[in-house]
């Protein structure tokens, strides 16, 4: 049986109302810059891989369900059956695509989210804006703080975890916000991404749709 969670409302201190916004400005834009030759490159193969248009842009939820357009480096075509729906995932997801998510190059273009105040780079991921509604009331809080390019539930079974495990860690890190927490999940995501862990659920080449949480008393 399911327990129906209680929100603690956190007390934040310093790092979490001030510092973190600055560190995200300053870290986010010396990463561009350094990382602008990788970033010019790969826009570049993605133009040629993806017809043309390297980027993927969708509007996301963030802070207090803010909407806002993240933008990632493409990894799927737009291949659409006869009766002009999209295919699945797993037949548009191409090599290119797959190599990408495993390196999490994908991602770069998100350091000019961060940079405008939209992501944090660290923070419970951004997802699709038609889950808004599915969210229960103790799920809702991931959007209190400045959704993340990695997080706590990143580092901890990414797309291999069920959604509401991934929730309860999205809140936890909310009520927990430390810079020793934050220097943590950042060193455990570079480990992460170098043995390319946790990309794929169980049963999908990504990541299958969240339906909304029952929660029983």
């Amino acid at each position: 049986m399911n327990s129906v969670k209680v929100f603690r409302k956190p007390c934040y201190g310093i790092y979490a109302k001030h510092i973190k916004r600055i560190l995200d400005f300053v870290l986010s834009l010396l990463a561009i810059i350094v990382l602008a030759p990788i970033i010019l490159i790969f826009t570049m193969i993605g133009a040629v891989k993806m017809n043309g248009n390297p980027f993927f842009v969708q509007k996301r939820p963030g802070k207090n369900e803010k909407i806002f357009k993240l933008i990632k480096f493409r990894t799927m075509t737009n291949k659409k059956d006869k009766r002009g729906n999209l295919l699945p995932d797993k037949q548009r997801l191409t090599s290119y695509g797959k190599f990408l998510r495993s390196t999490s190059i994908d991602e770069l273009p998100e350091l000019i989210n961060i940079l405008k105040g939209d992501m944090s780079i660290i923070g419970p991921r951004p997802l699709l804006v038609k889950y808004l509604p599915l969210y229960n009331s103790y799920q809702k809080h991931r959007h209190d703080v400045r959704p993340g390019l990695t997080g706590y539930a990143q580092v901890h079974g990414r797309n291999a975890i069920s959604w509401e495990e991934k929730f309860d860690m999205d809140v936890k890190y909310v009520q927990h916000i430390t810079f020793i927490g934050d220097l943590k999940i950042l060193f455990e995501t570079v480990f992460k991404v170098l043995k390319r862990d946790g990309i794929s659920s169980e049963t999908s080449v990504t990541m299958e749709e969240f339906k909304g949480t029952t929660m029983k008393k």
